[in-house]
């Protein structure tokens, strides 16, 4: 069995490795540390389970998730991430993720959620599974940042934050040019005009700080 651990951190791919290693002592498991790197290690090796992070330099983990389901449809591939679930679990989960897992859950949640997912399955957390029934039952197309791509998101949350274009084009390692646009993607998406409402609708759904 072939595994692939997609993360920007050496520390926590080898956390993982150690992990899925005493479960799956006879797999083998390659590393990657961006998204360009996973795609490669994919295209020479028949992999089984692909685990990904959401903060990737260059293409972030969304993006690899995509990529990764329209090269290799068949491929599970199991989010592993620092964001909680109320921020990307759906979006993920629409992009063909086969589960969402919290980089603060247990060892044994992500073991579980690994067995399932190769089993055929798919790892729902109660949190998830509550917001998809709301949504089945209730018609609910999610909220409104649902719609953001990960950047976007990242620049929202550095709007509410306090951050001019400047400073969040310096931490972003991006053009000035590019966050501006980000910033007028958001307005658009989310019907916002000014950082003031950007700011206001970040508190209001816990996207700030």
């Amino acid at each position: 069995m072939n595994i692939l651990i997609t993360d920007d951190h050496e520390l926590v791919r080898r956390g993982l490795r150690g992990l899925l290693l005493d479960e799956f002592p006879t797999a083998r498991i390659v590393e990657a540390g961006s998204a360009r790197e996973a795609l490669e290690i994919a295209e020479r090796m028949d992999c089984h389970l692909a685990l990904v992070d959401i903060n990737l330099p260059g293409r972030d983990g969304l993006e690899l998730l995509r990529d990764l389901k329209r090269l290799y449809p068949s491929l599970p591939v199991l989010m592993v991430s620092a964001h909680t679930e109320e921020e990307f679990a759906i979006r993920a989960l629409k992009l063909g993720a086969a589960g969402y897992v919290s980089k603060q859950s247990a060892a044994d949640v992500l073991v579980a959620a690994v067995r399932k997912v190769l089993a055929g399955g798919r790892h729902i957390s109660s949190v998830v599974a509550e917001r998809l029934a709301r949504a089945a039952a209730e018609g609910w197309a999610g909220e409104p940042h649902e719609t953001l791509s990960h950047r976007e998101l990242q620049v929202l949350k550095k709007i509410a934050d306090g951050r001019s274009i400047k400073e969040i084009a310096s931490e972003l390692a991006l053009s000035e040019k590019t966050i501006a646009t980000y910033r007028s993607r958001i307005s658009e998406k989310l019907q916002l005009s000014s950082n003031v409402e950007i700011t206001r609708y970040a508190l209001l759904h816990h996207l700030a700080g």
